[in-house]
């Protein structure tokens, strides 16, 4: 019996999520120097989370070689109907 994909762990935490823990709160704004060592880790401002989008793919140009196999293929017949 295998387990039901809502129930499955794996890679869980690598999506992107909207409320950071407090430990990353507080790392997040030690980076952007709003935090200093000492400061109570209680009612922390909001930080900001930005979501990541993947980039979108190109579609590939035919390399070099295949345009010309493609257009040698193309020319006898161009010729043989000019014939």
């Amino acid at each position: 019996m295998s387990i039901h994909r809502s129930l499955a762990f794996k890679g869980k935490l690598k999506r992107q999520r909207n409320v950071l823990t407090r430990l990353e709160r507080v790392d997040k704004l030690a980076d952007e120097g709003r935090w200093n060592e000492g400061d109570t880790i209680f009612g922390l401002p909001t930080t900001r989370v930005v979501k990541v989008r993947g980039a979108k793919k190109k579609k590939k140009a035919p390399e070099p070689e295949q345009a010309e196999v493609a257009e040698g293929a193309e020319a006898p017949a161009a010729e043989e109907q000019e014939k």
